[in-house]
C-alpha cells in the first residue's frame, strides 16, 4: 500500500575535522494523512536533522524518504517548515511576511490577514517583527507555514525558545489551527509534556551517533484536546513515566559508551 509519507533506512552522515559522524543510521517510519506525530529524544539525538531532511533542506546520505509512493530530495510548497526562531524579513509587516508565502504559491496575498487571525494575531498586520513579542512573530510563521496550503507541516522545536506561559498558549494555537484542516504534522520536542498533549504518536530516537527510532507510544486523548482533560487522564502519568523511563535508560546507555 502506498503511504502519504514513508521515511526508508534513512542515515545522515557527516564530515568533521575528526572525521566522519553518522547523526541517524537506518531511520524508519511510515505517517498517515493527517497524524500528528512528534519526534522526541535527549538534544544531539538527530531529531532536527531528520525533520531537515524531510524538508529538502539537507541531503540523506543513504535511503530518504516517499511522499505517495514518490521519492522527494528538495523543498517544495507541499511542506510547511516553522523553525525555532520565527525567521520573518525585518523589513515586511506581518501581512505581507505572510503575503510572501502566498504569492509562491500563487494566491492572493489578500489573504494574509485570513491566516494571521487564524492563530490569532490579525490585529498585528501592519507592525513589523520587531515591535512585535517573541511569541506573536512565532504565530505568525505559523500563519506564513499554513498560507502555503501545505499536506506537511513540519515543525522544529517551534515553541523551545519561549517562556512557560506563552508555550502553553502557542500549543492552543497550533491545535486550533490544527483542527481547521488536519495537516499531517511532524514536530520535533524535546519537552515530553508537550509531545503528550499535542501529538498523536511519540516516535522516541534513541541516542546519537547512530540515532534511530527506539520506540513509538501511541497516545490516544480524546480530539479536540483539552489540557485540563488530559492531565487528568488515568494513563497520562504511566505514559508520561513511560517516556522518562526510554530516555533515562538510553542516558545511562550513551554515558557508558563516553565511558568507555
Amino acid at each position: 500500500m502506498i503511504r502519504p509519507l514513508e521515511i526508508t533506512g534513512l542515515s545522515k552522515t557527516f564530515t568533521t575535522p575528526e572525521g566522519s559522524f553518522t547523526a541517524v543510521k537506518d531511520f524508519n517510519l511510515t505517517i498517515e494523512t493527517g497524524e500528528f506525530i512528534c519526534l522526541l529524544g535527549h538534544s544531539g539525538c538527530g531529531k532536527s536533522t531528520v525533520l531537515s531532511i524531510l524538508a529538502g533542506l539537507q541531503q540523506a546520505t543513504e535511503g530518504g524518504y516517499c511522499i505517495d509512493g514518490k521519492e522527494e530530495n528538495e523543498p517544495g510548497t507541499n511542506r510547511g517548515v516553522v523553525f525555532q526562531s520565527p525567521s520573518l524579513l525585518p523589513w515586511l509587516t506581518a501581512a505581507e511576511n505572510v503575503g510572501l508565502a502566498l504569492s509562491q504559491v500563487k494566491r492572493s496575498p489578500k489573504l494574509a490577514r485570513r491566516y494571521l487571525d487564524l492563530v490569532g494575531v490579525e490585529e498585528a498586520h501592519d507592525q513589523l517583527p520587531g515591535e512585535l513579542s517573541l511569541g506573536t512573530q512565532q504565530r505568525i510563521s505559523i500563519a506564513r507555514a499554513l498560507s502555503l496550503q501545505p499536506r506537511f507541516l513540519l515543525l522544529d522545536e517551534p515553541f523551545g525558545a519561549l517562556d512557560s506561559l506563552t508555550r502553553f498558549e502557542l500549543q492552543d494555537t497550533l491545535l486550533h489551527a490544527w483542527e481547521h484542516d488536519r495537516k499531517t504534522v511532524v514536530m520535533v520536542t524535546h519537552d515530553i509534556d508537550e509531545a503528550l498533549y499535542l501529538a498523536d504518536r511519540i516516535v522516541l530516537m534513541t541516542d546519537g551517533p547512530a540515532a534511530r527510532v527506539g520506540e513509538i507510544v501511541d497516545v490516544r486523548f480524546a480530539r479536540p484536546r483539552d489540557r485540563s482533560v488530559v492531565l487528568k487522564h488515568a494513563n497520562y502519568f504511566a505514559m508520561r513515566a513511560r517516556i522518562i523511563h526510554f530516555l533515562e535508560n538510553h542516558a545511562d546507555q550513551s554515558a557508558m559508551r563516553v565511558a568507555s
